[in-house]
């Protein structure tokens, strides 16, 4: 599960404005924030890189938390 909506949120950010800066489609984010989508590696540092242009104060671990093994 990931934090994307919840960081995005603390900024301020819609989907569409997330999705604009990467230069992806809104839907990407959607289903991304939906967990119906899982993002490569490349597509997770470019969203936390996405969210720091917003503004936010994240790492790829805030918001791509490691799972337990």
């Amino acid at each position: 599960m990931n934090k994307i909506a919840d960081q995005r949120k603390k900024v301020g950010a819609t989907q569409a404005k997330l999705a604009s800066i990467l230069g992806w489609g809104p839907s990407r984010i959607a289903n991304y924030e939906a967990n119906s989508r899982t993002p490569k590696l490349e597509d997770c540092r470019a969203i936390v890189s996405g969210l720091k242009k917003l503004g936010c104060k994240c790492s790829l671990d805030d918001v791509f938390p490691p799972t337990a093994a």
